[in-house]
């Protein structure tokens, strides 16, 4: 690390004792934006040994497990066992385990074939479906910020997507809805948060994730240099795919050495490891909460690596258009499949 970034980090060591004195850490508190009717837990207790995902069945939103034996339908485990249990993954990291565990270990134990489902016929959702921010960092791996000639960055460079961008495995992002050309991929590592975190230290900012996702930034390039702001090449509906699940943390260990791929057609255009980041996972939680507090379900893009069509010599940039089919995939988390329309 050079020295500019080292120095700057070197207080998170004793960043977080301000936290215990922040009043927006006591109890819940009332979410502003996208969740602002929902009520969100500070410490909510985080599930643990977990491969979990959202899906779509009759009409709603539903929170399902990975087993051995297939997808668990969490609702209709809870109702045969008469248990309670969270209804989707923002309900289970916002407000806690809520006994889901316990009840996986019934399920597997007890339960018939009627609550799991093949994993081949699942309609998945977006892994969060109400994060109160997405926050997405730019230029974060030193070879893509050399490839589209721009400096290594000093300190993390932090923009954001919206709610509508959230998307699924396996399903379409409309570009041919989008009044642009120029579209490109970007395989990214997400980081889903699962405990309130203020002003917290470099060396206890992981204890605070509730795990890693597959995700996607999505971007319309000429929109996004429209200007010095990215915003809008960035926020246009579905053009944040992420899943099709979410790891818990314990189940990945270190975020930090993850083979990171993009595929388009079946062809490899991005390969690297997440340990070439400029700003670790731990870094980049830090930065970010000692500038606003960070809540239970929050989404954190971390970047994405060389490979980008934007980096290529402008006379091979051959921008994505509708047909395409695209594959994110990240070590341990799995592989991301959407297509373009």
């Amino acid at each position: 690390m050079s020295t500019p970034r080292r120095d700057f980090f070197k207080t998170s060591a004793v960043a977080g004792s301000v936290a215990l004195a922040s009043p927006m850490l006591a109890g819940t508190a009332q979410a502003a934006g996208p969740g602002a009717a929902v009520q969100r837990t500070a410490n909510p207790e985080m599930a643990k040994r977990m491969t979990v995902l959202n899906y779509r069945r009759d009409g709603a939103t539903r929170l399902g497990v990975r087993t051995s034996k297939g997808i668990l339908q969490v609702d209709r485990a809870a109702t045969a066992f008469n248990k309670s249990a969270p209804k989707t993954t923002d309900d289970l990291i916002q407000n806690g385990n809520q006994g889901l565990m316990a009840l996986v270990e019934i399920a597997l134990a007890q339960g018939g074939p009627d609550l799991f489902l093949e994993e081949s016929s699942v309609q998945y959702a977006p892994a969060v479906t109400n994060p109160e921010k997405i926050i997405c960092v730019g230029l974060n791996y030193a070879k893509h910020a050399r490839e589209t000639n721009n400096p290594i960055p000093k300190l993390p460079i932090l923009f954001n997507k919206f709610n509508n961008t959230l998307n699924a495995h396996n399903a379409p992002v409309k570009v041919s809805a989008v009044k642009a050309e120029k579209f490109d991929y970007e395989a990214e590592l997400v980081i889903v948060m699962g405990k309130r975190a203020y002003d917290v230290s470099e060396a206890d900012a992981l204890s605070y994730v509730f795990g890693y996702a597959t995700g996607q930034d999505f971007t319309a390039r000429d929109l996004q240099m429209r200007s010095s702001q990215w915003m809008i090449g960035k926020t246009n509906d579905g053009f944040a795919p992420i899943g099709p699940h979410i790891l818990t943390a314990d189940l990945v260990g270190d975020p930090n050495k993850l083979k990171i791929e993009q595929l388009v057609n079946g062809q490899v255009r991005q390969s690297s490891n997440t340990e070439d980041m400029v700003f670790n996972c731990a870094q980049i939680i830090s930065y970010t909460s000692r500038i606003f507090t960070l809540e239970p379900g929050d989404i954190i893009f971390t970047g994405t690596p060389e490979g980008v069509i934007s980096g290529y010599p402008a006379d091979r940039q051959v921008w994505l258009k509708p047909g395409d089919q695209l594959e994110t995939r990240i070590e341990k988390l799995g592989s991301l499949k959407f297509y373009l329309t």
